[in-house]
């Protein structure tokens, strides 16, 4: 069979043998690879290699046998299931900014549950005609960040795939600013302070341990807090990684003796039952956009700052510190 494709804005910049993988999933590297080697795959009607990077406007031919790259059929998309609800934070023709909520989880996990973040968000674009999946040969919406299940907040995702080159390069190089806001057990000693320490992953456990001592297995890890308010027994906290580790916000607070409120891994059950919380009380509230570089069609993003509207856990927060105050009248 032979089938002509047009490289369009969300193909171009990737290898030809990447693309080729995510538009025909039949298609393995070695099959893909013996094409290439004879001349079964063309670009403009020259021989290529897999390694070439594709330009806007590119004609690409493929000689395979139907089976492999059969045309797309009935539509039959999972996200299609997932849940209407979707807090929108902020959104424009590039990106769209979530307030994910708590016990969501971002992409399918063992459970392959169809109701994620990003299938909601899929269906939401989908709904709006700024998504179709069966017009796109390898991009569909995809996240920049994450968060855990239990952890309420901001996430990014980009419609097309330059936002999701230039987002993914700021990500990487520290160019956003994401800031926290939690609950935790007692008072901090200091009214801020950045707290360094080692961090080490047991996969087996889904559990991190930290430690004083540097070893050839942990990766050191940077918590900055401020005291947003305190009235000894918790305290308010404003957090900032400046070091992004798995559970790192949980495992070093619980480590300093301060674990998060309402946290069933790394928290304490006494002190959750006490205040009645069975959810974690942490939320990724707000995002900045500091450009250190170019940031593209995302310039106008720069300095810009996004805030989430409501954060489920503060009224409970105030409500438990107003009746302290009361008993101690």
């Amino acid at each position: 069979m032979k089938k002509e494709i047009v490289i369009g804005k969300n193909d171009c910049g990737q290898r030809l043998d990447r693309f080729l993988a995510k538009a025909f999933p039949a298609l393995k590297s070695g099959i893909i690879n013996k094409a290439v080697r004879n001349k079964d795959v063309k670009i403009n009607g020259k021989r290529t290699e897999a390694a070439y990077r594709l330009e806007n406007g590119d004609l690409l031919y493929l000689f395979f046998p139907d089976s492999l790259i059969e045309p797309k059929t009935e539509f039959k998309e999972d996200f299609m299931k997932s849940a209407d609800r979707l807090k929108i934070v902020y959104e424009d023709g590039n990106i769209i900014l979530v307030d994910k909520e708590q016990g969501l989880v971002v992409h399918s996990d063992n459970e392959n549950t169809d109701d994620t973040l990003i299938n909601r968000i899929k269906k939401y674009l989908y709904q709006k005609g700024e998504y179709n999946p069966q017009k796109e040969n390898s991009f569909a919406p995809a996240l920049c960040n994450r968060i855990d299940r239990n952890t309420c907040g901001i996430v990014i995702a980009a419609k097309n795939a330059e936002a999701l080159r230039i987002l993914n390069e700021k990500i990487k190089n520290r160019e956003l600013s994401k800031k926290y806001i939690c609950i935790a057990a007692g008072e901090m000693p200091k009214r801020e302070d950045t707290l360094t320490a080692y961090l080490q992953k047991d996969s087996e456990a889904n559990k991190v341990k930290i430690t004083e001592v540097k070893n050839a297995q942990n990766l050191t890890v940077k918590t900055k807090y401020k005291v947003l308010d305190s009235f000894g027994e918790l305290s308010l906290l404003e957090i900032e990684l400046l070091t992004g580790r798995t559970h790192q916000i949980r495992a070093h607070l619980a480590y300093m003796g301060h674990s998060l409120l309402g946290d069933g891994k790394y928290g304490t059950n006494r002190v959750n039952i006490k205040y009645g919380f069975k959810n974690q009380a942490l939320c990724s509230y707000k995002l900045t956009f500091d450009f250190k570089t170019d940031g593209g069609i995302l310039n106008y993003l720069d300095k810009k700052t996004f805030q989430v509207e409501e954060i489920p856990f503060l009224d409970k927060y105030y409500n438990i510190k107003r009746q302290k105050e009361r008993t101690k009248k």
